[in-house]
């Protein structure tokens, strides 16, 4: 529960106008209580955490200085707008954030009026917002549009491309850049701020604008006078500003800001809004402000779990199993001592997909290229060509935005790249912008790519093995987010024969055909199934693509009733594959093929939404039932 009494000001701010008549002491106020409930809130609840301690201020003064939410405000990524969230009525719904039904982690349109853009994926909102922005010239309306970046986004070169279209559109944009990484020493803040206030103060902007229009009306003479101007104020802005790239890029720098003086930035965005053409403000933030065990670790904290408010320290609830990312990051160390051309490529996510341990193993072989997964697939290619095995893991969700470049520069060229996919199938609370639920469908059509997905965390150690070995172009497997079965493993590696499946129990009533995880949904499901009389045979098909046509042809000839399983969406993935085969072959047999449905699924728990879904073991047990004509179950018992 969250007491009240200690909040003076928050729980009579419900939306942004309730900010825009608040004292400046009392504004400061508010943004030490919207970090004091984020914490209350997310130390019990978990949650992405230290960016948006970090943007209190500047949310704040946002919303104070424009008429949200007609002046239209985009967000990147999302990670960094629970305060947005928090001042635009939903302070009381940041309980129910990334729970089924409850409200989402990032930015939703269909959530509140305040979203204008949903975001998951990083580097987005400058596009957006020029979007958005060309919208209101086309419609003449006289809207605000601002995006807000972080610097982690701008590593994306779609940041880059946007920019430099905003740049020949010269549409009015304001751009800010959330800087939570740059440190620049205290006394530089004084002489930035001070002639950051200089180049936005409208006296200034006016003076330079009659000057432009007297020297427009001299001719050459009045050209001249022109270039020295422009030579002196970009001179200055070189010698104390880092923004030259954006003013080459066609927008007005003004910066760097103290992103936690909520003075200053209100000051700032006062000033630039009066403005015409692209504008970048950049504010330089501490992620994880206000909080000592973030600000300490905010990688940690970036997004966290249940929490101690006090210590920052996990709670733990169990004793769990490792995660099938620890286990892929600990293999490819192993992989990586015996195989001196094997690298790890990773897009920003060092520990959330295992590659940490290479980095710190062998950091001259670990290679992190920023929220640029368009140019790691197409680095790792370069590698490729030269006798290099480059490992690039993604989540199955970021390597969506590869996926020309997978085409074109890997599989077109028969390269052996091995790609590791992380957070494959669903996700849990992050939601539909993160779920991995296409990555066999958009895989799978591709020539000469080779799919697996494991079983267990022993099959995944021997299918990274297997891949780093295949040389025979690009190979790649996908596991779940989350902790592994706890199978005993091996000290070794075996190489698994490419399009081999195996064998897991024989029965003759029905035959599971399973990939990855739904291999032990499928021997849960068997179980139930035995106390109906039904006797099931499980294939762990483990190879999606090539599928092992020996096994599938002996399946056709034994049963009538065939199941597919896999998590991923059924157009176009593993059953997709089995239902074509059978076709080929003229095949007769009742294929059911269980997985994700033709739909974004919202966020709650793995095994919630597993069960929403009907592919957990009860809902398969249903599903089987209904397909061979038995009753089902319902809650553990038989209807």
């Amino acid at each position: 529960m969250i007491d009240q009494s200690q909040y003076k000001i928050l729980f009579n701010v419900n939306t942004p106008a309730d900010i825009r008549n608040l004292t400046i002491e009392e504004l400061k106020i508010l943004c030490s209580e919207i970090r004091q409930y984020m914490i209350d809130v997310i130390s019990q609840i978990g949650g992405h955490f230290g960016g948006g301690l970090g943007a209190v201020e500047l949310t704040v003064a946002l919303h104070r200085v424009f008429n949200t939410p007609y002046d239209q405000l985009i967000w990147d990524t999302g990670h960094q707008a629970y305060p947005h969230k928090i001042i635009t009525g939903r302070r009381e719904q940041l309980k129910t954030i990334r729970q089924l039904n409850g409200i989402s982690g990032f930015l939703k349109r269909t959530e509140s009026e305040y979203d204008v853009f949903g975001a998951g994926h990083a580097s987005t909102s400058i596009s957006a917002a020029l979007g958005i922005a060309v919208a209101r010239d086309i419609l003449k309306t006289d809207r605000k549009v601002i995006a807000v970046i972080g610097d982690g986004a701008m590593t994306g070169g779609m940041a880059y491309e946007a920019m430099n279209n905003s740049g020949l559109i010269k549409s009015n944009l304001i751009v800010v850049l959330n800087d939570n990484q740059m440190s620049i020493a205290p006394n530089k803040w004084q002489l930035s701020n001070y002639f950051t206030e200089v180049i936005s103060h409208p006296e200034f902007n006016k003076l330079k604008g009659a000057i432009w229009d007297l020297t427009g009306k001299l001719d050459h003479f009045g050209d001249r006078i022109r270039k020295v101007a422009v030579r002196i104020e970009h001179g200055i802005k070189a010698i104390v500003t880092p923004g030259m790239l954006f003013e080459a890029l066609g927008f007005r720098y003004f910066g760097p800001i103290n992103g936690h003086n909520i003075v200053q930035l209100i000051k700032i965005f006062e000033h630039v809004k009066k403005l015409n053409g692209p504008i970048l403000v950049h504010v330089l933030t501490e992620k994880g402000k206000g909080y000592e065990p973030a600000e300490k670790h905010n990688q940690r904290l970036h997004a966290a779990i249940p929490f101690d408010k006090i210590t920052g320290q996990v709670i733990q609830k169990t004793t769990a199993p490792p995660s099938y990312t620890e286990i892929f990051g600990k293999a490819l160390v192993q992989i990586a001592k015996q195989y001196s051309n094997v690298v790890g490529i990773t897009a920003a996510m060092p520990d959330g997909t295992g590659l940490d341990y290479l980095q710190k193993e062998f950091p001259e072989r670990y290679f992190d290229v920023g929220i640029a997964e368009e140019h790691a697939v197409t680095f790792a290619a370069g590698l490729a060509t030269q006798g290099i095995i480059p490992v690039v893991a993604i989540y199955s969700t970021f390597l969506q935005r590869a996926f020309d470049q997978i085409i074109h520069d890997v599989a077109l060229q028969n390269l052996h790249v091995v790609f590791v996919l992380d957070r494959a199938g669903l996700v849990g609370a992050d939601g539909p912008t993160h779920h991995g639920a296409f990555d066999l469908s958009y895989l799978r059509l591709i020539p000469n790519m080779v799919i697996m997905a494991p079983k267990d965390e022993a099959e995944l150690r021997n299918m990274l093995f297997t891949a780093i070995n295949y040389k025979k172009g690009p190979i790649a497997l996908r596991y779940p987010r989350g902790s592994a079965l706890g199978v005993k493993l091996s000290d070794d590696f075996e190489n698994i024969p490419i399009g081999k499946s195996e064998t897991i129990l024989n029965g003759n009533d029905v035959a599971f055909l399973a990939v990855g995880n739904m291999v032990q949904y499928a021997k849960e499901a068997s179980q139930l199934l035995a106390e109906h009389g039904i006797f099931s045979e499980i294939v762990n098909m483990r190879f999606i693509k090539p599928l092992d046509q020996e096994k599938l042809d002996d399946i056709a000839n034994r049963f009538d009733k065939i199941v597919t399983l896999e998590e991923n969406t059924l157009i176009g993935g593993f059953g997709s594959g089995v239902l074509e085969y059978f076709a080929q072959k003229n095949y007769k047999n009742d294929i059911l093929r269980i997985g994700l449905p033709d739909n974004f699924v919202e966020h709650g728990t793995q095994k919630q939404l597993h069960h929403l879904l009907g592919i957990d073991p009860e809902g398969i047990t249903n599903q089987v039932l209904k397909f061979i004509d038995k009753k089902i179950i319902k809650n553990g018992i038989v209807a």
